[in-house]
Order: structure tokens, then C-alpha cells, then sequence
């Protein structure tokens, strides 16, 4: 008769099969064998149905009442694509050759928007890109983050996500990389009916994370002249990085906020960016208003557009239909699911 229990030769070691069989099982635990407790809800109809039609009742009012509000805000958009001088010079040709980004040659031009109603403070100042792919994976990684932080950044230590806006006259540049070249260099002057001017502040538009914490000047900061005396320029800029404001010294260097909220990518290749804030104790009373633009930023060469918007803003933000429209769809979609569902059970109801 057979035994179960025999010798294995295995480098001289011998043991017991059984044994060696036994210790490889699971303990005998509730976990391990799989014992837990569990719920199994059963779905019918009378537990699934309430879900369906009290997410329609819920989203469908949702959504009518974000409509609502995001209809409420006034908000002005122009395409001042292609602009013509008041010599009439279309300056979307005249900068249409990217060498001619950083050139003295200015070319202004004036827009008109109308305002039907009173636009209460504070007003937001966009600029809109449409067709432009901030969001290219090179694009985006395109950058150095510990020179933005104010690190001390050499030749041999810049990033080579940078290149080929790494250095210029074998210096490294300032801020270096493609995103921090393409920097947004419009400006807007704004005119009342009355013919007064309206201060755009340019402060208060950066994320407070970004402006406090990812972007320090180099030291010594109280000297920005020195401390960026041994770098260069990006290629497609008319003055260095410590010149972007020259109406506040606090607004320089990579602290500057235009050059922040440039520098945090769009996810969309159509995308606004706030250019600066009228003051809240500032209304626009209806009329036409004069807009006096600096153009220097090219568009046309890649099929791009460009535009200049004026709104306001309240509790859901910005002028967005999406949200209203998202949970109407989805309140509706629910709604008839779920009076679909209930004809359905009814149906089989009477079969049976």
C-alpha cells in the first residue's frame, strides 16, 4: 500500500509532501476564505426609480438656474484680428512675419464697443487666442522651474527642456523656454464717451499660489538690474524681463503678473486670459467706448484670431453656459430614463 509521505531529493534536504502542501494554504479566516459578510442589493423598479427622477428633479433646476445667472453677466467681445491704423496699415500683415515681433515700428488701432446698459464694477479685461495650442506637450514642458523660482541659473545648469530658447549670445535667457518667448505683448488703452481715460490695473490677475510661491526673482531683489546683468533677453521681446512694468518696480522680474498668468498654460487651443481689472468703484454707463490697441502680437501666420473682451462676473464666475447646459442634459437624460424604466416595468407587469 502506497504512502503518502516519501523522501524528496533535493540538494540532499528531504521533507514532506503533505506538509509542504499544507503550508501554502490560506489561513482559515473569514477574509481569506472569503467569508465576509456582504450586501447584495436586488434593483427593482421601486428602488431605481426614485434615484432617476430625483436626479432630474434636481439637475434640471440646477442647470436653469446657472443659465440664469451666467445670462445676467454683461460681457463685450470684439475681433480685432485684423485691425486697421488710422493710416490704414493692417497691422495683422505688418506683424505677420515673426521677425517683426520685437521691432520699434508700432502700429495702433482703435475699436469701438458699445455698451447698451450700465456695467457695474469691477469690470474684467480679457484678451482671447483662438487657434492657438498652448497645451502642446512640448510647448508646456518647455520651461525652467527653478530659474522662475528664483534660483541662481547657469549656463550649464539652465534646463535643456529650454532649448532652442535656452541662450542667446551664450548667455541663458530670462525667463528661458517657448512659453515665456510667446509672452502675450498687447496692450489696451481704454477711452470713456466722455473722453477720459479708465485705469486698467494690471496687479490683483495672478493666481496667489503662482504670484507667492512658484515665482521669486533671483537676488539681489531689491536690484533687479543685477540680477539679471549676466542673462539675456528672450529672441522675441523689445526689453528684458525686469522692464515688463515700468510703472511698478514690484511688478518686475518674474514677479511680473502678465507674465504669470501667460505662463500658466491653457488647456483649449481658444482660450481667454485676464489682461487686468477695472475698479469696482468704477461703473461703465452705457455709450461707445474707445479702444486704443498696441498691436504687436501675431496671429495670422498660423491661422489664429484674436480678441479683446470686457465682462463682469458674479457668484459662478465668469459668462460660461456650459455648466446650465450640462446639468439640463443630464437632468433630462435621467428624466427620461427613468419614465422609460417605469413604462417598461409596468409593461412586463401586464404580461405577467
Amino acid at each position: 500500500m502506497a504512502s503518502d509521505t516519501y523522501t524528496v531529493d533535493n540538494g540532499g534536504s528531504s521533507g514532506n509532501l503533505q506538509n509542504d502542501k499544507a503550508t501554502k494554504r490560506p489561513d482559515n479566516t473569514a477574509f481569506m476564505q472569503q467569508r465576509l459578510p456582504a450586501w447584495q442589493p436586488v434593483l427593482t423598479p421601486k428602488s431605481v426609480l426614485p434615484t432617476y427622477f430625483i436626479i432630474a428633479l434636481t439637475f434640471i433646476p440646477l442647470g436653469a438656474l446657472f443659465l440664469i445667472t451666467s445670462d445676467s453677466i454683461i460681457e463685450k467681445r470684439v475681433d480685432y484680428t485684423t485691425c486697421i491704423s488710422p493710416s490704414g496699415i493692417d497691422c495683422s500683415k505688418l506683424r505677420e512675419n515673426t521677425s517683426t515681433i520685437s521691432t520699434t515700428t508700432s502700429c495702433q488701432c482703435e475699436l469701438n464697443v458699445t455698451l447698451d446698459a450700465i456695467m457695474p464694477g469691477p469690470v474684467f479685461v480679457y484678451y482671447g487666442l483662438d487657434n492657438f495650442y498652448q497645451n502642446h506637450r512640448r510647448f508646456v514642458r518647455s520651461r525652467d522651474d527653478n530659474q522662475l523660482i528664483g534660483e541662481q541659473i547657469t549656463v550649464s545648469s539652465i534646463s535643456s527642456e529650454c532649448d532652442p530658447y535656452k541662450l542667446r549670445d551664450g548667455k541663458p535667457i530670462a525667463p528661458c523656454g517657448a512659453i515665456a518667448n510667446s509672452l502675450f505683448n498687447d496692450t489696451f488703452s481704454i477711452s470713456m464717451p466722455t473722453g477720459s481715460s479708465v485705469n486698467v490695473s494690471r496687479k490683483g490677475i495672478a493666481w496667489p499660489s503662482d504670484h507667492n510661491v512658484k515665482f521669486q526673482n533671483p537676488n539681489p531683489r531689491d536690484n533687479l538690474t543685477a540680477a539679471f546683468a549676466d542673462f539675456a533677453q528672450p529672441f522675441y521681446w523689445d526689453k528684458p524681463v525686469y522692464e515688463l512694468d515700468p510703472d511698478d518696480d514690484a511688478n518686475n522680474g518674474y514677479k511680473n503678473e502678465a507674465l504669470i498668468v501667460w505662463m500658466r498654460t491653457a488647456a483649449f487651443p481658444s482660450f481667454r486670459k485676464l489682461y487686468g481689472i477695472i475698479s469696482s468703484d468704477v461703473a461703465l454707463n452705457p455709450g461707445t467706448y474707445k479702444i486704443l490697441v498696441d498691436y504687436n502680437y501675431p496671429v495670422s501666420a498660423f491661422g489664429g484670431k484674436k480678441h479683446f473682451i470686457m465682462s463682469t462676473a458674479n457668484w459662478l464666475g465668469g459668462k460660461n453656459s456650459f455648466l446650465g447646459i450640462a446639468y439640463i442634459v443630464v437632468g433630462v437624460i435621467s428624466l427620461l430614463t427613468g419614465i422609460g424604466l417605469m413604462l417598461l416595468s409596468r409593461t412586463m407587469k401586464s404580461k405577467k
